[in-house]
């Protein structure tokens, strides 16, 4: 029942990129990163439909990967590899075409876009395409995933410089930003935002007991050592709701207003009283 949850989501996932996609990146000639953005430089070059374009590009990265990198990375690609052409190449025949500005064609696709990768990393698969060549320069280079993908989207935006010029490479940076923040906020929607907070007090005993009582959250203490001083300490832990966080900060300055405090923000807990309430 999983596995077809799962590959329900990669394929949901496929079809809101290749929505995205058709309504708005190949529409209006945005230079997006990735296998689409790609398509648009190279149409002027090649004098082919961008369709044709992204559908090569897709088989040949499949290939090329499940050579490289083995026959389990092929099973987790594979959904994605075969299906997205397949929805590139039928939803442009039932998008309408769209009278917008070119600036929220850029912010629209890219948040589909967005969308539609997040949904399918949430499941640990890839979207294919380009996403494979930085695995493969990872796992046989070294070199990190981010920096060949910064790489390979700078290698487009040259290219499209060259094809339609400065403005329409301002526009497609718009799309890269727009999905990249998407795809982020997707992988940890449903995550509960909260505090991540680190006490350090003489007093963490009466704090602790203060946490139990008054929030009704668990603690956590850690043995630690002063750097400067060698002594030791104990050091506090608690992860609190957003809500929580003033109350907490009141009730330790209470007992002990040089308590040392580190809080961090954290968006994905799980446990007793954090919940994932968005698990698709």
């Amino acid at each position: 029942m999983k596995i077809v949850k799962d590959l329900f989501v990669v394929c949901l996932g496929n079809f809101i990129l290749a929505l995205g996609v058709s309504m708005f990146i190949l529409q209006f000639n945005i230079l997006s990163g990735g296998v689409a953005g790609i398509s648009i430089a190279l149409q002027p070059l090649l004098h082919l439909d961008p369709i044709i374009i992204i559908n090569f590009i897709y088989v040949t990265m499949f290939i090329f990967g499940a050579l490289a990198m083995g026959k389990e990375f092929a099973y987790k690609t594979m959904v994605s590899s075969l299906i997205y052409p397949v929805f590139i190449s039928i939803i442009p025949n039932f998008t309408p075409v769209l009278d917008i500005d070119p600036l929220l064609a850029a912010i629209y696709g890219g948040v589909l876009c967005g969308v539609g990768i997040g949904l399918v990393m949430r499941k640990n698969s890839s979207t294919g395409g380009m996403d494979i060549p930085p695995l493969i320069m990872k796992k046989y280079l070294g070199i990190n995933v981010a920096v060949s993908i910064l790489v390979i989207d700078a290698f487009t935006v040259l290219l499209g410089y060259y094809s339609y010029g400065l403005e329409a490479v301002l526009i497609g940076l718009i799309t890269v930003v727009a999905s990249s923040y998407t795809i982020n906020k997707t992988l940890t929607f449903g995550g509960k935002s909260s505090k991540s907070v680190q006490i350090i007090s003489e007093s963490y005993l009466e704090i602790m007991e203060k946490i139990h009582s008054e929030i009704n959250r668990g603690t956590t203490v850690m043995d630690a050592v002063g750097g400067y001083t060698s002594e030791k300490r104990k050091v506090l832990l608690v992860v609190v709701d957003n809500r929580e966080y003033s109350k907490l900060i009141s009730l330790i300055n209470e007992i002990d207003n040089k308590a040392f405090v580190i809080t961090t923000d954290t968006m994905d807990v799980h446990g007793e009283g954090f919940k994932l309430e968005f698990k698709i």
